[in-house]
């Protein structure tokens, strides 16, 4: 039991981390497929960069797992796979 407790534990601590290096990466992405170009309106379009930049906020204040959720939301709207 002690093993398991310290095991998930050990996961935690590790996760954060994960997260918090992933959000920049996921940031860049989407910013380099908008730069190339997209045929989607102008009101998806707005809907993508305001995930982004939600994502971006979300990762600055901390809450790293809410950043990535937004991120690959925008990401799914641009037709991209996210890991």
């Amino acid at each position: 039991m002690l093993k398991k407790l310290f095991a998930a534990i050990t996961l935690l601590v590790f996760a954060a981390p994960a997260f918090a290096s992933h959000c920049p990466k996921d940031v860049k992405v989407i910013d380099a497929a908008l730069e190339k170009g997209t045929s989607l309106n102008a009101e998806q379009l707005a809907e993508v960069k305001k995930l982004r930049d939600e994502g971006q906020a979300l990762h600055k204040t901390g809450k790293h797992k809410e950043s990535v959720e937004a991120l690959h939301k925008a990401m799914d709207k641009l037709g991209m796979t996210h890991p």
